[in-house]
C-alpha cells in the first residue's frame, strides 16, 4: 500500500468469512489497485503490519493475498526490500482473475484494445481450425452454448455464461492443447468486454447471429468461411466496446 494513506481501506463485513474468502476479498482489493494504477509499478508496499491494520484484516490473511500477487506476476517480495509493484510487462494480464481486477474499475482504453488485438489473432485461426477438426460432440457442445444464448441474450449472466461456453468449446474444437490452454483467458477476455459494454446502456445490436454464423461455417467444415466470420464478429464486438466508452 502506498505510505500516504487513502480514507477508508477496511474490507467490507460482508466479504468476510472463511480464510479463504477473506484472503480474495483482501487480494481483489490489492489486485484492483495496481492494476488501475491507483498502486504504481515500482512502488513499495507498506510493511505488512501496517497494512493489516489498514486492511483491519489478520497479518495472515495479508500475507496470503500477497502471495495470490506474487503468484500472479503483479508483485514481487524480497527479504529487507520488502514488496514492490512490479512492471506492468511482467503480469499475468490473460489470468481470469487479473483481467476481473482489470474491470472492476474503468479499464485502460490501450488494454480494452490489445484484447481485442488478441482476440483478432487468436480467433479467426481458431474458428479455421475447429472447422477442419471439430466432432459431433464439439458441434453439440458449439450448438447448445448458442441456444443458450439466444434463449437468455447476453443482457442475462446466463447468457454470457452461455457466451463464454461457445468460445470454450470452439477452442477445444481445435483439438490443438496450446491453443485450448487459452481457452480460460479468451473467455474471461469475451465475458467482461461484453459485460463493460452494459455498464451503462444495452448492447447497441445483438451479437447472436455473428455467433451462429461462425457456428455455421464451422459445422459446413469451411475453414475460409469461418475465419472471417469470427474475424468479423470480432471485430464486430470491438466497434461496439469503442461506441461504449
Amino acid at each position: 500500500m502506498p505510505t500516504d494513506e487513502p480514507d477508508d481501506k477496511s474490507i467490507p463485513r460482508s466479504a468476510r468469512g472463511s480464510g479463504r474468502r477473506l484472503r480474495g476479498a483482501v487480494a481483489h482489493y490489492l489486485g484492483s489497485a495496481i492494476v488501475s494504477g491507483q498502486i504504481a509499478p515500482g512502488e513499495k508496499l507498506t510493511g505488512e503490519i501496517a497494512n493489516a491494520e489498514a486492511l483491519d484484516v489478520s497479518r495472515s490473511a495479508y500475507r496470503e493475498a500477497v502471495q495470490v500477487l506474487t503468484a500472479k506476476g503483479l508483485v514481487e517480495s524480497r527479504p529487507k526490500a520488502g514488496t514492490r509493484v512490479l512492471p506492468r510487462s511482467r503480469w499475468n494480464i490473460l489470468d481470469p482473475q487479473v483481467l476481473a481486477w482489470a474491470f472492476s474499475a474503468e479499464p485502460d482504453v490501450s488494454f480494452v484494445r490489445d484484447l481485442f488485438e488478441l482476440r483478432a489473432i487468436v480467433e479467426p485461426a481458431a474458428a479455421r481450425l475447429a472447422a477442419e477438426r471439430r466432432d459431433k460432440d464439439d458441434l453439440k457442445a458449439m450448438k447448445d452454448a448458442l441456444t443458450k444464448m439466444r434463449r437468455h441474450t447476453l443482457a442475462t449472466e446466463a447468457g454470457r455464461a452461455a457466451d463464454r461456453a461457445f468460445h470454450d468449446a470452439l477452442l477445444g474444437s481445435t483439438h490443438n492443447s496450446a491453443m485450448m490452454a487459452l481457452s480460460a483467458s479468451i473467455s474471461a477476455a469475451v465475458s467482461w468486454t461484453t459485460e463493460f459494454k452494459q455498464r451503462s446502456r444495452a448492447l447497441p445490436r445483438d451479437p447472436v447471429p455473428d455467433h451462429a454464423k461462425v457456428f455455421d461455417a464451422i459445422a459446413a467444415g469451411d475453414p475460409e468461411a469461418a475465419s472471417a466470420a469470427m474475424r468479423a464478429l470480432v471485430d464486430l464486438a470491438l466497434d461496439d466496446t469503442r461506441s461504449a466508452m
